[in-house]
């Protein structure tokens, strides 16, 4: 949902074709929240205990609300005369958002860990929900083509409304009858004798049982959105219409918004929305590795569509639009699926105390999956 806002940062940036901004915008932005990502998640696993799950939250989201304020109030300040700065505190911005956004998703899933498996099925839709809104706004952006500043004020007073929102309903969350039922009946259950219980006083939560009890799951979920995003946006957007030659509005404006964004987005969200009714295969199958696995055959099928340029493979074999229509939805599909089932399952087969604990973890396999995703895309483009 980040994408939007960086493509009107690159803008602000105002850099021309071949200077060093414009090259390698993308591959800072990048940089810029994997890592942090990465280490904000260590250090969250090791506050798990040490630290309440709503002070985290809470902070979390108010830094977020506090650096999009600053943003928001940049959107009309001129920065052509300070391109290089103006690009160095866009790459501060992502960090500490990206950073700030990990801790309180990691740590909102390990808070709806303590509830019923719904309840976190319910939160990862809702991720994919906005996902699907933001390239919806995207899409009726580009139809109304207004200036991109008014354009990006707009974005980004969406982002600080809904931040905003989130502080208030976080903040009635505890005057709620279920949340109030559910937070004691996740420590009852801890407290209740299962196996492996171990003190909730442990100022670390101990890493060796849950990687051992989550290793499959984590597995799966590393290369589940390990290959997503190797094709998700890097292929995917630059596969071009057949008709690309005849100029007409569906090929040359609207065929990548609609066939790769949009469609991604809303078939994730799909996806990720059947674990509600459907949760299958079961989190100790061996089918659900099985099918992780069968993902891998979505890399050949991306390249062989009609992605231009191309350098090094000229055989273009699924030279139709259906073609990536199919794929991209399939592609969304599974990940929203696959990618749920793991990420709920994970917290489910530790002891209740480790819970939340788990939950970070499996946040650490998603991002690690996205890093190394990342990294790999660009190799994979060069070899096109």
């Amino acid at each position: 949902k980040l994408q939007r806002k960086l493509e009107w940062g690159e803008q602000r940036c105002q850099t021309p074709p071949g200077s060093w901004l414009h090259d390698y915008f993308e591959s800072y932005i990048s940089i810029a929240s994997t890592v942090p990502s990465v280490l904000c998640l260590v250090g969250n696993f090791l506050l798990v205990n040490r630290v309440p799950a709503s002070v985290r939250i809470l902070s979390s989201l108010f830094i977020m609300l506090s650096i999009f304020l600053v943003i928001t109030v940049l959107v009309k300040v001129d920065t052509s005369s300070w391109t290089t700065c103006f690009f160095a505190l866009t790459i501060g911005c992502v960090v500490v958002v990206s950073g700030a956004s990990t801790i309180f998703t990691s740590s909102i899933l390990g808070l709806s860990s303590r509830f019923p498996m719904r309840n976190s099925q319910a939160l990862l839709a809702g991720q994919a929900m906005g996902g699907t809104v933001s390239a919806i706004a995207s899409v009726i952006d580009l139809a109304a083509a207004a200036d991109v500043t008014d354009s990006a004020l707009a974005y980004f007073l969406t982002a600080d409304i809904f931040l905003v929102v989130c502080i208030m309903v976080y903040l009635l969350l505890p005057r709620l009858e279920y949340s109030r039922y559910g937070w004691a009946l996740g420590a009852a259950m801890g407290q209740s004798g299962e196996e492996e219980v171990l003190p909730q006083s442990t100022a670390v939560p101990p890493l060796r049982p849950i990687l051992r009890k989550t290793a499959t799951l984590g597995s799966c979920l590393f290369y589940v959105f390990f290959v997503s995003i190797i094709i998700f946006p890097s292929l995917s957007s630059s596969i071009q219409s057949i008709h690309q030659a005849s100029g007409s509005l569906w090929a040359t404006k609207y065929f990548v918004p609609l066939t790769s964004f949009l469609l991604y987005n809303f078939a994730d969200w799909c996806g990720r929305q059947i674990t509600a009714w459907i949760q299958v295969p079961g989190p100790n199958s061996r089918l659900l590795p099985a099918l992780v696995l069968l993902r891998t055959i979505f890399l050949p099928l991306f390249i062989l569509c009609n992605y231009q340029p191309r350098a090094h493979i000229r055989t273009v074999l699924f030279n139709h639009d259906i073609y990536p229509v199919a794929f991209t939805t399939l592609l969304g599909l599974s990940n929203g699926y696959l990618g749920t089932l793991a990420l709920v399952y994970g917290p489910k087969i530790v002891p209740k105390e480790l819970a939340e604990a788990a939950g970070v973890v499996m946040s650490f396999y998603l991002v690690l999956g996205l890093a190394m995703g990342s990294a790999c895309s660009v190799l994979v483009v060069h070899l096109i």
